[in-house]
C-alpha cells in the first residue's frame, strides 16, 4: 500500500500504482537508499536481457498492437512476416505479448524459425504469448526497448498504438543521431500508415524540423514478401551484413 498521505494512484483493484518499480523510479526524487539499490536492480535486468538474448542469432524485430485479434487482417498479416522471416533464416523478436506480437512470434514458431519476446510486467500481467522459444520478462519499459533495438538487423513495424509509435520513432531516433546503424525500417500497411506519412513529409520535412533524407530511412509497403527482400537487400547487401555463426555458451559463465 501506498504510504499516508500519498500522492500515489491506485488502480481499479485498488494495487498502489506505486508498487510498480517504473512507476516509483519515474516519481521524482527517492530516498538515496532506493535509488541506490533501484541501479542494481536495473542493471540486474540489463544483464539478465544480455545474458538471454546473447545467443538468439541475427533477428528481425516486429512491433505493432497488442489489441488486434486472430481473425483480424494485421494479425493474419503479421503471422505471414513472422513465417516469412523464419523462411529467410531471422530470428523473429517481439515485445512478447498478444496481439500483433503474438502472431509474429507464432508465424515463425509454426514455419520452423526462431522465435524470440521481450516482455514486460504491467499492473494487470501481460502474460508472454505460447509461441515464445525464448523469453526474457521485464519491469522497465527502457531496458526492454534496448533490447528490442540492440539484437535487430531491422524493424518491421505493423499497424499499432501509443507504444508501437514510441518504438518506432524512438529506432528513427536512434539511426538519425548515428546512434546505431541506418538498419531498415519497413512499415506495413499503407492504409494505415499513410496519413503519418502524409504529416511527416508536409509538415516536418516541410518546416525543416527533420532532413529531406531522413525520409528515406522508411520503407512502406503492403507486401511481406517485398518487406522481407527489402531487409535481406539493405541488412545484409548493403551493409555487409551475414547471419555468421552464432555465439557459443560458456559453461564456466552458467550459460
Amino acid at each position: 500500500m501506498p504510504p499516508k498521505g500519498s500522492r500515489f494512484p491506485v488502480d481499479a483493484e485498488g494495487i498502489a500504482l506505486s508498487s510498480q518499480p517504473e512507476l516509483r523510479f519515474l516519481e521524482g526524487p527517492q530516498s538515496r537508499r532506493f535509488e541506490f539499490l533501484r541501479v542494481f536492480r536495473i542493471a540486474w535486468e540489463f544483464l539478465q536481457g544480455f545474458r538471454t538474448l546473447h545467443f538468439v542469432g541475427p533477428c528481425v524485430t516486429v512491433f505493432g498492437s497488442a489489441r488486434f485479434k486472430p481473425d483480424h487482417d494485421y494479425y493474419k498479416l503479421a503471422q505471414n512476416a513472422g513465417a516469412t522471416l523464419a523462411k529467410a533464416g531471422f530470428t523473429v523478436m517481439t515485445g512478447g505479448g498478444p496481439g500483433i506480437m503474438e502472431a509474429a512470434n507464432r508465424g515463425a514458431k509454426e514455419a520452423g524459425g526462431r522465435s524470440v519476446g521481450c516482455n514486460i510486467r504491467l499492473p494487470h500481467e501481460q502474460q508472454p504469448n505460447p509461441y515464445l522459444d525464448t523469453t526474457v520478462t521485464f519491469d522497465y519499459f527502457f531496458v526492454r526497448k534496448v533490447m528490442l533495438v540492440k539484437y535487430s538487423y531491422a524493424f518491421i513495424v505493423m499497424p499499432g498504438g501509443f507504444g508501437t509509435l514510441d518504438e518506432l520513432f524512438e529506432t528513427l531516433t536512434l539511426i538519425q543521431t548515428g546512434k546505431i546503424h541506418n538498419f531498415p525500417i519497413v512499415l506495413v500497411g499503407s492504409e494505415f500508415w499513410k496519413p503519418m506519412m502524409q504529416f511527416i513529409r508536409e509538415h516536418l520535412a516541410q518546416e525543416g524540423v527533420i532532413s529531406p533524407g531522413d525520409l528515406d530511412l522508411i520503407f512502406m509497403t503492403d507486401s511481406v514478401e517485398e518487406a522481407v527482400e527489402y531487409v535481406r537487400d539493405v541488412g545484409m547487401r548493403r551493409f555487409g551484413l551475414s547471419y555468421g555463426p552464432r555465439a557459443k555458451r560458456k559453461w564456466f559463465l552458467g550459460e
